[in-house]
């Protein structure tokens, strides 16, 4: 069943692919009008998450945030599509890394040092490796949940790969960072993923009792790579920047935790500033903390 979904469904991506920008645009309102005025995907979830997110906007407030969010998904979607056939020119033009960013990286690259990248699901992060993969000297490492249908997984494999991104499973990362220590490379971690809650460091983030990743700053310890955080924001339809800042130069001398909150604040400080750009759908709050004798 896996593969007469992927072989029905491919030519329609590919046909996605190859529209131009305005085609690819009208029929992303098309669809927000499908999805999210005619269906209300998943409408519940990102209220909830909204209100909960920021309980001091109004209702008026927090629904002009969620059509804006449901517009930037439905744009998400066919970009994402338009990887399959986008040229360098246009990927370079349309996601840029902005000059200072850039500078970050070069430093290291320039001191030999391989690094961590730390960012979000914020504008469009399937875009971001790209010009990143173009344009600077590490080699940039992806870590990723292979998904259930294997057929969709190769052709997102082969989608992010296109510029010379390598992608790794999530499970293996450390084993396979370790290998390639003496290689020069950039390895992405996307922090605001859903970790399992008895695993997970917890701090407040949007306002609410959050688990957070520790695998960032565990490696980046044992490892003691610096840490680059990275944004990118949505400049107009179909246009993005991305921003880089030096978070930690030295992980080892780090204590546990210290790595996790400063990334968390980033990010959360990115969404403050351009709350449509995330990614509200996401049941990112769906495990609560379990409480102890001690915090009774």
């Amino acid at each position: 069943m896996d593969a007469i979904v992927y072989y029905i469904t491919l030519p329609f991506i590919y046909l996605l692919s190859i529209l131009p920008f305005p085609v690819l645009y009208a029929f992303s309102d098309f669809l927000y009008f499908i999805l999210f005025t005619c269906i209300g995907y998943r409408k519940e979830v990102i209220l909830q998450n909204l209100r909960n997110s920021f309980p001091d906007k109004t209702g008026h407030e927090i629904e002009i945030i969620r059509k804006a969010f449901c517009h930037n998904l439905c744009d998400f979607m066919v970009e994402t599509f338009k990887i399959l056939t986008i040229s360098e020119k246009d990927i370079l033009e349309h996601c840029k890394f902005n000059k200072e960013g850039f500078e970050v990286f070069k430093k290291y690259a320039d001191e030999g040092r391989s690094v961590i990248m730390v960012m979000g699901h914020l504008g469009n992060w399937e875009w971001a490796g790209h010009p990143f993969s173009l344009k600077c000297q590490h080699k940039l490492v992806v870590l990723y949940h292979p998904l259930a249908n294997k057929y969709f997984d190769r052709l997102m494999l082969r989608m992010r790969s296109r510029f010379g991104t390598k992608m790794i499973p999530m499970q293996t990362a450390f084993k396979e960072m370790l290998a390639h220590r003496k290689d020069l490379t950039c390895t992405v971690f996307i922090s605001d993923q859903t970790p399992m809650p008895d695993n997970a460091y917890w701090t407040t983030f949007l306002n609410q009792d959050t688990p957070v990743f520790k695998g960032t700053e565990v490696i980046a310890r044992k490892l003691n790579m610096p840490i680059i955080y990275a944004s990118m924001r949505k400049v107009k339809r179909g246009y993005y920047e991305m921003f880089a800042e030096a978070l930690v130069d030295n992980p080892a001398a780090t204590r546990e935790g210290e790595i996790s909150e400063m990334h968390t604040r980033r990010l959360e400080k990115d969404i403050i500033l351009q709350p449509e750009s995330w990614l509200w759908s996401h049941r990112r709050w769906k495990h609560k903390r379990k409480v102890t004798g001690e915090e009774k």
